[in-house]
């Protein structure tokens, strides 16, 4: 869940998966799944692929209206081969199953965008490399972060005080993110979160607590290069563990936006995962846990929700309507890579499928 942070000394080999029996990755087979996957099943696969793994809770948060609806379906996907997944072991409990794409879904998101599953640079030994990779427990938070704010998105209009409905509207994974900023900085996440007439775009640092709070600041410098090469203020979101991490990252955090050429075009915001209330009934970061590391708000205390942020810093310009995908869609050939082939998922599902669809004489 979002309100803890799993550390990846916590998990260990992952557990081997039960024997099932297995459709081939065979022509008859993609022809057998036009009539099987659904819009939903679809927007699954793009996810997968953007986002390398998610695990069935973070799932079920985004696309299914309970767990055991989740369940179903996940195990539907994972015998078509178009999912596969995995368990990491866990000393207290169990792991909840991790999903990575599967061959047969890397062939129909190949053959939706006209591309051969080469062209998606696609290899299944290597989806599955996340398994074992040291980055699992950061690649998996991020998933939490996100997912959140996408459950949020579809629980909250309906019980909502504020008179607005709220949504996410970008979610860019690391690798997209790589793709158009490396050679300046390289964000965990790039989102856009819309409430009423607003909409604030963000950076996301996720912290787990095993990087140094020196090596998390000095983070900065390198988007004050990106705010100057791009003329665009845009806001680093910094998410760490406990308040206790926090406290000791916003002292770090200010000695090094002190000393910044501009620092007026890097705002920052710090939160902590401990801030959130388990109970309640989905919690996220667009919750009141942001406390800006400086501010030219007349408020001066308490935090701000997600949405509210602009207003910490009210010279802040709005996010233009279109994305950075958007204004480098004629990236040519030669600097085009494998994975930008296909264009960033929309992070709301399209709606569930009726299991039958009633239909009556003429």
């Amino acid at each position: 869940m979002i309100t803890t942070t799993t550390r990846q000394h916590a998990l260990r080999q992952h557990l081997p998966g039960r024997t099932t029996a297995r459709a081939a990755n065979s022509v008859d087979h993609q022809a057998a799944l036009a009539t099987r996957l659904t819009a939903r099943d679809r927007w699954i696969l793009a996810l997968l692929h953007e986002h390398r793994v998610l695990t069935s809770q973070q799932l079920q948060d985004a696309a299914f209206p309970s767990g055991r609806s989740a369940r179903q379906r996940l195990r539907d996907l994972y015998l078509w081969r178009a999912v596969s997944r995995f368990q990491p072991f866990q000393q207290v409990g169990r792991a909840p199953m991790h999903y990575i794409l599967g061959p047969a879904g890397a062939g129909v998101l190949a053959a939706e965008h006209g591309l051969e599953v080469k062209d998606l640079g696609y290899r299944h030994d290597r989806a599955m490399s996340i398994a074992h990779n040291q980055r699992l427990a950061h690649t998996v938070g991020i998933g939490d972060f996100f997912t959140s704010l996408i459950a949020r998105t579809r629980y909250r209009p309906a019980n909502s005080t504020r008179g607005y409905p709220e949504a996410l509207t970008a979610w860019w994974s690391e690798t997209r993110c790589a793709r158009h900023f490396s050679d300046l900085v390289i964000p965990d996440a790039y989102g856009r979160w819309h409430a009423g007439n607003t909409e604030v775009e963000f950076f996301l640092e996720y912290d787990t607590g095993t990087e140094s709070l020196t090596k998390l600041s000095r983070k900065l410098l390198a988007y004050e290069r990106l705010a100057d090469a791009t003329g665009i203020a845009t806001p680093v979101l910094i998410w760490l563990p406990t308040t206790r991490r926090e406290a000791g990252a916003r002292t770090a955090l200010a000695q090094i936006h002190a000393g910044l050429d501009h620092p007026d075009t890097v705002p920052v915001a710090t939160a902590a995962a401990d801030l959130l209330d388990p109970r309640a009934p989905h919690p996220s970061p667009a919750d009141a846990v942001w406390l800006p590391l400086t501010s030219t708000s007349r408020r001066t205390v308490g935090r701000f929700e997600l949405a509210g942020l602009p207003d910490a810093w009210p010279g802040l310009a709005p996010p233009t309507a279109s994305t950075p995908d958007d204004e480098n869609s004629a990236t040519t050939a030669e600097s085009a890579t494998a994975f930008s082939r296909l264009p960033p998922p929309t992070p709301i599902p399209p709606p569930a499928s009726p299991n039958r669809i009633h239909r009556t004489d003429p």
